[in-house]
């Protein structure tokens, strides 16, 4: 049979999973996607977190003791998040000391409710890095505009970033001196350049999606033959100016110093259109010294019937690329609101699951303490302020 992973892995594409649970560390079922699957790194967001931590009973015995010592419920989200990164950044750390640092990375994200708050950020980037305490950590960081300098300051510590939500081409253009100015400082501040890891997540399907609205409300025959299109183009012009930036003399002298690439990393690339084939946002992007990020069925989808067809399918589509914005532009889609409007959305949709996840522990830190016959005093504390605001206990 045809290894159509292996096949991908050769063409230099990363092959990372997009979700993480604790049934997937106590199954083994993590490390059998590194073995049987080429799997080389995880990434994980708030929304994974909060549907593991819905789903299984695996986390109640750390509940229990959690309740019953009255941990505070966001203190306990963070000891429920970085327990399960530490347990995957050691199931993946074959991978990282294969790849001399480069893959077997597993990325755990900063609070997204901080994405427009710099220092903050930073501080809490610091934290999640010594709690997890495994060098194949990244620390995901939102490209806003307040996560830019705090990118770079966070990389000055010697500390591998993953940054996440990016979607225009300008703004990944800043990722990217965002990335340099980090590792001049880190370098500045003696750490070893080969340690600092770094990838710059490009999100694709979003794009569609939310371009293919648009095209759909124009309804134009011109408008309609456009549906589909604007992803790969996007991701396909980011790939052309990370390879401008990572052929300059400014990269030669941190290459020279150890420094590994900020490797574009496609994420989102589950297909949300069942119109469109399921594994068109990696067979559209294959380039060297890329990673893609894809939840297990699109894993498996590619396993079967992927198509790497020879390798680079990419440098050679740059001018199609550009022709596809230029006439998104001329049918009426204004490709700086939509990249806007996802950025707001992004964010916005992580503080929901954020949210979501506070939620989801506080019911069951209140529940472990009924167990015990103890409430913690965060059950206690957030019994008195519903009551107070009107609300259930």
């Amino acid at each position: 049979m045809t290894d159509r992973l292996s096949e991908l892995t050769a063409a230099g594409v990363a092959v990372w999973l997009d979700d993480l649970s604790r049934v997937r560390l106590s199954s083994g079922g993590l490390d059998q996607l590194r073995r049987e699957k080429h799997v080389v790194g995880v990434t994980t967001n708030p929304t994974i977190f909060a549907k593991a931590l819905g789903d299984a009973d695996e986390y109640d015995w750390q509940l229990r003791d959690l309740a019953t010592r009255g941990v505070e419920v966001e203190e306990s989200v963070r000891m429920l998040t970085t327990y399960d990164v530490r347990w995957a950044c050691d199931v993946m750390r074959p991978s990282y000391d294969d790849s001399r640092g480069v893959d077997g990375r597993v990325s755990i994200e900063v609070d997204p409710r901080l994405a427009h708050e710099t220092d903050k950020t930073v501080a809490e980037a610091k934290a999640l890095w010594w709690l997890v305490d495994r060098p194949n950590l990244f620390i995901k960081i939102p490209a806003t505009e307040a996560g830019l300098p705090a990118i770079t300051a966070t990389l000055a510590e010697g500390i591998s970033v993953n940054v996440t939500l990016i979607f225009g081409l300008d703004r990944y253009s800043q990722v990217m001196e965002a990335f340099l100015a980090g590792l001049e400082q880190a370098r500045a501040n003696g750490h070893d350049l080969s340690k600092i890891g770094s990838v710059a997540s490009f999100f694709v399907s979003r794009v569609d999606s939310e371009v293919d609205k648009r095209l759909e409300k124009i309804g134009s025959a011109e408008a309609r033959a456009l549906r589909g299109k604007a992803a790969v183009a996007n991701a396909q012009l980011a790939y052309e100016r990370y390879s401008e930036v990572f052929s300059s003399d400014r990269w030669q002298s941190l290459a020279d110093a150890g420094a590994h690439p900020q490797r574009p990393l496609w994420a989102s690339t589950s297909t949300k259109n069942p119109d469109y084939r399921d594994v068109i946002y990696v067979e559209e992007l294959i380039a060297p010294g890329t990673v893609n990020t894809m939840p297990e069925s699109v894993i498996h989808a590619y396993a079967e019937h992927g198509e790497t067809r020879g390798g680079d399918t990419i440098t050679g589509a740059y001018d199609t690329a550009r022709k596809v914005f230029t006439d998104l532009a001329a049918v009426g889609v204004d490709m700086s609101d939509v990249i806007a409007t996802l950025e707001r959305e992004g964010v916005e949709k992580f503080e929901a699951s954020w949210l979501e996840l506070l939620d989801g522990v506080r019911k069951s830190l209140a529940a472990a303490g009924r167990g015990t016959g103890r409430p913690g005093r965060a059950a206690q504390g957030n019994a008195q302020a519903a009551q107070q605001a009107g609300g259930n206990a």
